[in-house]
């Protein structure tokens, strides 16, 4: 697939990352997002071990190549942005420690944060909105472990840092294939991350639809997209040994990012009928008219 070029934005001010305001708007102490236990009495703690037990046992180098295939032909269905993000009403997200609301309300969650501090960048707050809509997979029947939750590069060796590493991934037949369980496998040292082939879900899909649908985002609003679940790197600091210096750009805005996408998840819902009027004017300038999904 031939991709098309996108405008850079400026490199990020990395001191911008971390702001310190955070807590204002996050409904409980930022320490007590993302915790991932094992207990088979707590329904959703017992949901989300089971989705990542299914996704560690079955994403492997052959099922991230044939999901490529499937999908990457564009050919399940047509609709415009707004279409696709109203089939999220449906949806919630089974590997979500933090909420269980309909997957829609975190993408106008996400937005309106991202507004709130960059109003300047009307092309984050429509990243903010449609990051996850690649979760429309899972109504296309393609499993949830295939679709949400943290991703991770396939054909090398596992971080230690991946959510449940040490109880998850003992059935994954890479595992046992030397040529995939080494530190740099199938890759060669600071071979760039956008060279990792990572492991299938609703990030690497909508990359590719957005960028099939030449969409006119940013290159950088496509990469957070493309890594925003990739929390082994970004937030945990493993596959360092693949990056080269282009992805500190990418890693920055993706942390940035990560702010939005994490610490606004509650239980307050926006008024999504008084947002769409904005929200439908960034669809019209980056992603208008029908898509091919």
């Amino acid at each position: 697939m031939k991709f098309t070029e996108k405008q850079s934005v400026s490199i990020l001010d990395p001191s911008e990352i971390f702001r310190p305001d955070i807590a204002s708007y996050a409904d409980k102490d930022v320490k007590d997002f993302r915790i991932y236990t094992v207990d088979e009495n707590d329904p959703i703690k017992d949901r989300v071990f089971q989705t990542y037990k299914a996704m560690h046992t079955n994403q492997t180098v052959d099922f991230v190549q044939g999901r490529h295939k499937v999908w990457c032909q564009f050919n399940h269905f047509t609709a415009t942005i707004r279409e696709a993000l109203e089939k999220l009403n449906e949806l919630v997200d089974e590997s979500d420690p933090d909420i269980s609301l309909p997957n829609i309300f975190h993408a106008f969650q996400t937005a309106e944060r991202a507004r709130a501090e960059y109003p300047q960048y009307d092309w984050l707050h429509l990243t903010g909105l449609i990051h996850d809509l690649g979760k429309v997979m899972a109504f296309y029947d393609e499993p949830q472990w295939a679709v949400v939750g943290d991703t991770f590069p396939v054909g090398c060796e596992w971080a230690k840092s991946i959510v449940f590493r040490n109880e998850t991934f003992e059935e994954n037949p890479d595992g046992k294939n030397p040529q995939y369980s080494t530190k740099l496998g199938i890759y060669a040292e600071k071979c760039g991350i956008e060279q990792l082939m990572m492991s299938w879900g609703h990030d690497e899909y909508l990359y590719r639809c957005l960028t099939h649908n030449k969409s006119t985002l940013p290159k950088e609003a496509l990469q957070i997209i493309r890594y925003h679940s990739f929390y082994p790197w970004h937030t945990d600091g493993d596959y360092k040994h693949f990056e080269i210096e282009s992805d500190e750009n990418i890693k920055n805005w993706v942390n940035t990012f990560n702010r939005y996408d994490l610490y606004t998840k509650s239980e307050k819902v926006p008024n999504i009928d008084e947002l769409w009027p904005y929200y439908q004017s960034l669809i019209d300038k980056y992603c208008p008219g029908t898509l091919e999904f």
